[in-house]
């Protein structure tokens, strides 16, 4: 299944040039599954070969970033935070989850939303989800736009360069950004483990 998806997101790039670069990686922000260490290393591969420039396929895939980030926010914008607080109060027993874990995390977030939006966009799995607690809390959308907008320039530009740089050996882009996906997820896995942890292990061990 990767295998003709990577084939898919080449022919597309190939074929469309820099409307598919923006279509791809719009779609990339909706979709995960689609891979930006793909679809970016080989907009900088093509604009090696002189078949399109590097600044417009940055620009390119800039616009497709904000046009993802922007999607996910009003998703969760139209949602709203008083329909999620409903959610919670109805379903959060289920994860041990209560209002005043909602109030806290969104006092965090209200807190470092730039630097938390910034900071996402520079990494893999989390470039798009940032979105969604951005919409939720309805941050203004100045801030969010400005710094979703350098957190994608910075990630835009250092993929498509080195997929410049290398020519035909823009694939081996893959393996260190496998790595520095895999070292989020496992970030992620131990701060589920944490939360698991507490939340209902060590109380029934207190409890026992």
């Amino acid at each position: 299944m990767l295998e003709g998806l990577v084939e898919w997101v080449t022919s597309v790039v190939e074929t469309l040039g820099y409307g598919g670069v923006a279509f791809l990686v719009a779609l990339e922000n909706l979709f995960p599954p689609i891979p930006s260490e793909v679809v970016l290393p080989l907009a900088g591969f093509v604009s090696a070969n002189g078949e399109a420039s590097f600044v417009g396929m940055v620009v390119a895939a800039t616009i497709g970033s904000m046009v993802g980030a922007f999607l996910l926010y009003g998703i969760s914008a139209a949602i709203g935070p008083v329909r999620l607080r409903a959610l919670v109060v109805r379903y959060g027993r289920w994860f041990r989850l209560d209002e005043a874990d909602l109030d806290r995390t969104e006092e965090w977030f209200d807190r470092r939303a730039n630097t938390a939006v910034l900071v996402c966009r520079c990494l893999p799995l989390m470039r798009s989800l940032i979105s969604i607690p951005a919409g939720f809390r309805r941050m203004s959308i100045i801030p969010f736009t400005l710094y979703t907008l350098v957190g994608s320039l910075i990630w835009n530009v250092l993929l498509i360069g080195a997929g410049y740089l290398l020519g035909e050996r823009w694939s081996q882009v893959e393996e260190p950004l496998e790595l520095f996906k895999n070292a989020v997820l496992l970030a992620i896995a131990i701060a589920i483990a944490w939360y698991v942890w507490r939340r209902y292990v060590r109380p029934r061990v207190r409890a026992g």
